[in-house]
């Protein structure tokens, strides 16, 4: 396959390394047929650097490009909790005309799936957007109905295939923006998505966006009410790691291991670029060395059950 299958992600120059983490997931999990242009949305400018190392990373199969989106969302609401940058995917329609359709990813994930053979065989039809429908937690329900949106129907953003084409068509960036433009909303972008992408949502299966709760013992229930048994082993054994919850390089939690696994891969090069907190990365060499790594996860997880995190 010549072309370049287009990813999106957005990040900051302090979220470097993680992102190259991502990327360095999509490659090993992928048809080695398969490559892919990165278009990286950014706040300020990425310092030369930093690019150059991403285009001397993997050049047979990735190619890059670098968006500075400063001041194109000026006026509309952002939460504390989040960046500008995660509301950017908003306007990929307008931004990205050359395209139909992208698939747009979190930085802070490690995906082990075929993003080649998913975007090369997805139909979308007449919907906006591909992604994965959360399962809703008792406690999320009231908000959930609050949006508009239908419990076991609001899709997490942090990963999604993109009907460009149709967005474009039907000026839904525009709509989207002016939503975002309130002070009321939890997760902004991502509710703002759901608010008009609303029945015109093709659902992917929860291997493309495994998210904290589902590799949580206490969700398993939930989490079958919601998909099957089958779903839930595949997303032990080989779903996308969604770190929504408190973040590997920062503390222990859900699949640790395995993010610093793909992390001890990267060229030293990029490693160099970052300094991780030491405690931290000392955890993460030894729940990758065997024969720890076939134990730390259920560890992990029964800590997180006592936490209640």
């Amino acid at each position: 396959m010549s072309l370049h299958i287009p990813i999106v992600i957005a990040f900051t120059e302090n979220y470097f390394v993680p992102a190259v983490t991502c990327l360095s997931s999509i490659l090993k999990n992928s048809d080695s047929k398969y490559k892919f242009e990165i278009i990286c949305l950014l706040t300020k400018t990425l310092p030369q650097e930093y690019q150059s190392l991403l285009m001397e990373y993997c050049p047979e199969r990735l190619k890059f490009r670098f968006l500075n989106l400063e001041g194109k969302l000026d006026g509309v609401y952002v939460d504390e909790r989040y960046t500008i940058a995660a509301s950017f995917r908003l306007l990929l329609p307008e931004i990205l005309m050359e395209y139909d359709k992208i698939i747009y990813t979190d930085c802070d994930v490690i995906i082990r799936n075929d993003l080649g053979d998913l975007f090369e065989n997805i139909n979308l039809g007449n919907n906006y957007l591909a992604a994965v429908y959360e399962v809703a937690i008792d406690h999320q329900i009231p908000y959930i109905k609050e949006l508009g949106c239908e419990p076991g129907y609001y899709f997490n953003s942090g990963f999604l295939v993109m009907n460009l084409e149709l967005m474009r068509n039907e000026n839904l960036s525009e709509k989207l923006i002016n939503g975002l433009k309130v002070p009321y909303l939890q997760f902004p972008d991502q509710d703002v998505l759901n608010i008009y992408c609303k029945n015109r949502v093709l659902g992917l299966p929860p291997i493309y966006n495994g998210i904290r709760t589902y590799f949580l013992p206490q969700y398993k229930d939930d989490f079958i009410n919601r998909y099957s048994v089958a779903d839930w082993h595949s997303v032990q054994s080989h779903g996308t790691i969604h770190y929504t919850g408190g973040k590997p390089w920062n503390e222990l939690t859900v699949k640790f291991e395995v993010w610093w696994k793909y992390y001890f891969d990267l060229p030293s090069r990029i490693k160099s670029k970052w300094t991780p907190i030491k405690k931290i990365q000392k955890y993460g060499k030894i729940f990758t060395s065997w024969p720890f790594s076939y134990f730390v996860d259920p560890v992990v997880n029964y800590i997180r059950v006592i936490k209640n995190k």
